[in-house]
């Protein structure tokens, strides 16, 4: 009854800051997408990082644990980069743009006849296809958290559960494979009520409130997944005996393979494998599909109430992120290692990533007395319902501001829409983007999975989205080069290479030299934006970089823009030195492998903590 009641303030909470917000998001879209320009930094970034702290993402952490060993998670971590980038240069940039989508972007920065079906295209590709993968991802998640927890079958009417279960069959319809057993009808009921559920309550606050009320929940949201991750971390330390008992029961169940699961840094040894993950860790922060922010993070930038606060958003979700969110998992997965542990054999056996990463869910049920389980359960809760409503709302802003209002009204039907219908529509595409993405939902697998397929997608475009705002000689055949060399050259890797793990690195480099060289060749030998389009971008947006010919054109130096660059990437430097030798001192020393020295951790730290003060300065500014 506590965890019951847990659950339902909760749920009561969401739906009535939905309510509350529903006159201003009703207003425009404006206010409905970027709650009428006036978030606080501190608020925005909460947000970002509430909506990255996924249901999915700490099953993939555990699963890459398990897999691969600490070491793994610099995947994951080196995005740190690409988020301090966005925040020191790319989220001025977003803001002074005065675009309410990135795709709508397209028609400020390029000139020429292909610039509506291109901005038509990137609303379709990110906001339908890419969006619904993600979704996909968080929602595969959300079935296997529900599958442990909400056993619908025990607890419904024949009655009314038989007729679900029923009418899926008769259809053909898995929603997912079951990771405890279950027979397949009674899995695809259970998890059908358990999403319509989650996803009637999800759509029901985001729908109604916008982004306000997106924002407004992400940040509690955070509070309880973070408090209850806090806790859940506790418990299962407590049960493998503590920190300075990690290390040596690690080590007695693994021998050495134990030391290697817990390494922050690479395994001594002949390293054959070194070259493929730096190839990864090198490319994959760059090469990616928010490199410049695209997505929903340029939206929490653009609805910002200033630049400065759409600068300390950045650094904000960063640090959440990056540091806060990573020590909290890595402590869970590092002790599940104990708590349920593997032999070579299984290691080796098909789904044993998928296994691993229930694992994170089936700890919950073992682990946690009554009360901490039902937060934790909230907390789970919250971390699905925050990504799903920042998806939800930044997917429907393409449909409604990109297809609707810039191709069917104002192309089309030669009309201006008026607010108020608009947002109707946004909220119409909020329903329409959640039954495609459970259609993406039925036929995925492990998470590891999905998740290195949309890092190969992603990659395609990384370069160019960058280059666009550093070089004026980026024109629109360049992302119509990159983007369809996206689309041709992932299916073919996949084909040939496959999805292994082992293949990957080739899989990304080959995918970013391809359709990178392809961009650079584009602008090369096709005709230059339009010099009064270039222009009023640039005096509009103020990019650094390559824009020499352009700031003379405007009066200025030509050379004043790529010597302001320096500035901002070396605050982005200083803070990710300074975030990642804190978060590797502080790993060490809350989790040090068996007879490992710890002066390079206390080292580390004081580098890390000496470094604050050269960036911290910028931020208040």
């Amino acid at each position: 009854m506590i965890d019951l009641a847990i659950l339902l303030a909760f749920v009561l909470w969401g739906l009535a800051s939905g309510l509350r917000a529903r006159r201003q998001a009703s207003q425009g879209l404006h206010e409905y997408f970027l709650a009428g320009r006036s978030l606080p930094g501190w608020q925005a970034g909460t947000s970002m990082a509430a909506t990255q702290f996924a249901a999915d993402t700490p099953l993939l952490v555990t699963g890459l644990v398990a897999t691969a060993g600490v070491f793994a998670l610099w995947r994951l971590w080196i995005y740190g980069l690409a988020f301090l980038l966005f925040a020191f240069l790319f989220a001025a940039w977003w803001r002074r743009a005065g675009v309410l989508t990135d795709a709508e972007l397209t028609e400020v920065r390029y000139s020429g006849r292909g610039v509506l079906p291109l901005r038509v295209l990137k609303a379709v590709y990110y906001g339908t296809v890419i969006n619904c993968v993600v979704l996909a991802m968080v929602l595969v998640a959300a079935i296997r958290i529900a599958e442990v927890f909400l056993p619908w079958h025990q607890w419904l009417p024949s009655g009314i559960y038989e007729p679900i279960a029923s009418t899926l069959e008769a259809a053909g319809v898995r929603l997912g494979e079951s990771v405890t057993g279950l027979e397949a009808r009674v899995a695809s009921a259970n998890n059908l009520i358990s999403i319509a559920l989650i996803l009637a309550f999800t759509a029901t606050y985001s729908i109604t409130g916008g982004l306000r009320a997106v924002v407004r929940t992400d940040v509690l949201q955070l509070a309880i997944a973070l408090l209850g991750t806090a806790l859940y971390a506790f418990y299962v330390i407590d049960a493998v005996g503590g920190l300075n008992g990690l290390g040596a029961r690690i080590a007695e169940l693994y021998g050495e393979r134990g030391a290697q699961l817990m390494s922050f840094g690479p395994a001594p040894g002949p390293g054959e494998w070194l070259t493929p993950f730096f190839v990864l860790v090198g490319m994959q922060w760059l090469f990616q599909m928010n490199a410049d922010g695209t997505g929903y993070l340029a939206q929490r930038a653009m609805a910002c109430r200033s630049e400065r606060d759409a600068r300390v958003a950045g650094v904000v979700f960063a640090w959440l992120q990056i540091l806060l969110r990573s020590l909290l998992w890595l402590a869970i997965a590092l002790g599940l290692l104990v708590l349920y542990p593997f032999d070579a054999a299984q290691a080796q056996a098909e789904g044993f990533a998928a296994a691993r990463e229930l694992l994170f869910v089936q700890g919950i049920a073992d682990l946690l007395p009554p009360g901490v389980r039902g937060l934790m359960l909230v907390g789970l809760l919250a971390a699905l319902a925050s990504t799903v409503d920042t998806h939800l709302n930044w997917g429907a802003s393409y449909w409604s501001n990109d297809l609707y209002d810039g191709l069917v009204c104002r192309r089309i039907l030669r009309r201006a829409a008026s607010g108020r219908e608009l947002v109707r529509v946004a909220r119409l595409s909020n329903v329409l983007i959640l039954v495609l993405a459970m259609a993406v939902m039925a036929r995925l697998g492990s998470i590891q999975t999905a998740w290195f397929i949309s890092l190969l997608f992603g990659a395609g475009m990384g370069g160019v989205l960058v280059l666009r705002w550093l070089w004026e000689r980026v024109n629109l055949q360049a992302e119509v080069a990159a983007m369809v060399a996206s689309l041709v050259t992932a299916p073919l890797l996949l084909v040939f290479w496959g999805t292994a793990p082992g293949d990957e690195w080739k899989r990304l480099a080959v995918m970013a030299a391809v359709s990178t060289g392809v961009a650079v060749i584009a602008s090369l030998v096709t005709a230059p934006t339009q010099a009064h389009t270039l222009d009023a971008f640039y005096r509009r947006v103020r990019p650094l970089g390559w824009w020499g010919r352009t700031a003379r054109r405007c009066g200025e130096n030509p050379g004043a823009p790529l010597r302001g660059l320096v500035a901002p990437l070396r605050r982005a430097a200083g803070c990710a030195l300074s975030l990642f030798t804190i978060l590797y001192g502080l790993g060490k020393l809350l989790f040090p492998a068996p007879g490992e020295g710890l002066v390079a951790a206390w080292v580390a730290l004081a580098v890390g903590l000496a470094l604050v003060p050269l960036w911290w300065r910028a931020l208040r500014s």
